[in-house]
This record gives C-alpha cells, sequence and structure tokens, in this order.
C-alpha cells in the first residue's frame, strides 16, 4: 500500500526559504511521475511542481525560478525547494502522483507572512 508523509512546512517571513521532504513507501516513487499540489486556503488544490520519472521538471508560472523540485530514488524522497517565498505561496502542501491517485497524505503546511 503506498503511503505519502510529507513534512518540513513551517512559519517563514516572505523573502525566506522553505525545503519540504515527502518520504514514500510503496512503488510510487520509481515508476511514477510525481509531483508537489498545493491548497491555499479557500481555493482548490493545484499542482505546482513536478518531475517526471526521467527527470524533467514543470512549475507552475508563479513558482517558476524560486521552488526546484528533486527525488531521490534510492532513499524513496521527493523534495521541495522553496526560495524568495510569497505570502501567496501560504498553504497546505502534498506529495502524489501525477496526475494524482486517491491517496494523500496529511500534508505539511507552510505559512508565509508579510
Amino acid at each position: 500500500q503506498v503511503q505519502l508523509v510529507e513534512s518540513g512546512g513551517g512559519l517563514v517571513q516572505a523573502g525566506g526559504s522553505l525545503r519540504l521532504s515527502c518520504a514514500t513507501s510503496g512503488t510510487t516513487l520509481s515508476f511514477d511521475d510525481m509531483g508537489w499540489y498545493r491548497q491555499a486556503p479557500g481555493k482548490q488544490r493545484e499542482l505546482v511542481a513536478s518531475i517526471t520519472v526521467g527527470g524533467t521538471t514543470n512549475y507552475e508560472d508563479s513558482v517558476k525560478g524560486r521552488f526546484t523540485v528533486s527525488r531521490d530514488y534510492a532513499k524513496k524522497l521527493l523534495d521541495l525547494q522553496m526560495n524568495s517565498l510569497k505570502p501567496d505561496d501560504t498553504g497546505v502542501y502534498y506529495c502524489n502522483t501525477v496526475p494524482h491517485s486517491n491517496v494523500w497524505g496529511q500534508g505539511t503546511q507552510v505559512t508565509v507572512s508579510s
């Protein structure tokens, strides 16, 4: 059974940085395209960064140049380095496959203060 455990969120001032990590169990990380999703307050969950099995990355326009997604196959980790954070980046961040499955972790809260 696939399990996803996100960590690394917190409260940070605008302009700061955070690094999120997603620990996976099961075969998800090795054979699936993966992504980070964000659910901002009052909004639907959206895909903000993704990485294919081959390592190709894609980013939502608002995070391009600031976020970097990476994966470690050996450790079954998916990371998201977030720099130059803005208040609009506030939300709960989740990792999942792309397209997403119905299995979600608990997410990790990121709050960026102005």
